[in-house]
């Protein structure tokens, strides 16, 4: 737990400084009682300075190109007492749930489910977080009165904040050299919500860094998407390839795709900081992978209908995807099948996927993991599958539609 910032906030008229201490124990005591490993506080009423700073650099580099909600209501994300979140905030209480599970778990899941990133394997978090963060919020909201009424508000991803920011100036965690935050005796695979209230609460203090000369993270990257330690550049990282981006993946990054198919854990998974430890079974259960997961293969992806993708996208946050850039990551994952019976059973639906997918995005990738297979083992022949002329086609209508611009959807 981080350490009081001290006692030098004055209590708000009307309140004493033991009534702030009172408070604050209970806020804290209601956070862990809800489930939350980790909860921290900070001022609400004092902006970000240097943390915004590095932000509207990220913006000024054309970082976001591909998540255009990333620069909107920028103002907005450099404080939060203003209109913009809660006119009048004196306290941020920010929470940290682990989503880890043990090792040995882990590596029973599925196969399919092993090539999700380890959030997204069980149901959508968002549903979770926002009702434990409403009950949290309306517990705080009961610490005021008649003449002093405290206003509250539970964000989890919606809306325009800095959370990581916010969460290490509170001191639930450092910031580690991959841009996340890790929290300690949990580590890095944790979600991050907050609630923003007008309650004045003891403010705790930041941390110090403890990643000291390590740099498994950086090195373990796939596609290199860090430009320098705490610097990622997500245009080149898998996680955002994979899930947020709707053009084809660039052909150069198409070999670090690997077996990831939503998101991608690597720079998390070789961080000394998020060690295998117990816990609660019930904790847990909202992140075992769905059932869905053991009835689909690969291969199922490439040719989901409408109603194919409503049951495997629904409730999970695999939506996110969409349709086609699921189908499109499941064909460049087929790309990358070891063994001779798993691209053997592949190129079928490879086949199919190149010359029949209503989107030249999805047929694109097919047409490369055949190609790639055929490099590997030599036992197929792109041009057979369709005939020359229908590939370059195919590359040429995904080129198009990859330096075209991209609208994705807002969180």
């Amino acid at each position: 737990m981080a350490a009081k910032a001290g006692s030098d906030r004055a209590a708000a008229p009307g309140r004493t400084r033991d009534d702030v201490g009172l408070a604050d124990a209970r806020v804290r005591e209601r956070a862990r009682s809800l489930g939350f490993e980790a909860v921290a506080v900070a001022r609400a009423d004092v902006p970000l300075d240097d943390d915004f700073a590095r932000y509207r650099a990220f913006l000024d580099a054309e970082m976001h190109d591909g998540m255009p909600w990333l620069a909107d209501h920028a103002e907005v994300r450099r404080a939060l007492d203003g209109e913009g979140i809660l006119a009048g905030a004196k306290s941020v209480v920010c929470l940290a749930r682990r989503y880890q599970r043990e090792a040995d778990e882990e590596d029973r899941d599925p196969p399919l489910a092993r090539r999700i990133a380890r959030y997204a394997r069980g149901r959508d978090y968002h549903v979770g977080m926002r009702k434990k963060l409403r009950k949290l919020a309306a517990f705080v909201r009961t610490l005021g009165g008649p003449d002093a009424p405290v206003r509250a508000r539970p964000i989890a991803d919606d809306a325009p904040v800095l959370e990581r920011a916010w969460a290490a100036r509170a001191g639930l965690g450092f910031v580690g050299k991959n841009g996340l935050l890790i929290v300690p005796g949990h580590g890095s695979m944790v979600l991050l919500g907050e609630v923003v209230t007008t309650l004045a609460l003891t403010p705790d203090s930041p941390i110090d860094g403890r990643c000291g000369a390590c740099t498994r993270c950086l090195d373990a990257c796939p596609t290199g998407a860090f430009e320098r330690p705490f610097v990622l550049d997500p245009r080149r990282c898998v996680a955002y390839l994979t899930i947020e981006h709707r053009g084809a993946v660039p052909v150069a990054l198409r070999e670090a795709i690997g077996e990831h198919l939503f998101g991608c854990d690597d720079c998390q998974t070789v961080c000394p900081f998020n060690g295998a430890r117990q816990r609660d079974a019930g904790a847990k259960a909202p992140f075992e992978p769905l059932p869905r997961w053991s009835e689909l293969a690969l291969t199922d992806l490439l040719a989901l209908d409408d109603g194919a993708w409503a049951r495997v996208a629904e409730g999970t946050p695999i939506h996110r995807a969409t349709r086609d850039g699921l189908a499109r990551n499941a064909a460049l994952v087929l790309g990358h099948a070891e063994g001779r019976a798993e691209r053997a059973a592949a190129i079928p639906s490879l086949r199919a996927a190149a010359a029949e997918h209503p989107s030249p995005i999805v047929r694109d990738a097919a047409s490369w993991a055949l190609g790639r297979i055929d490099r590997v083992i030599g036992v197929i022949g792109v041009v057979g599958a369709g005939g020359a002329e229908g590939v370059d086609h195919v590359q040429g209508a995904a080129h198009v539609e990859d330096v075209a611009p991209h609208v994705a959807r807002p969180r």
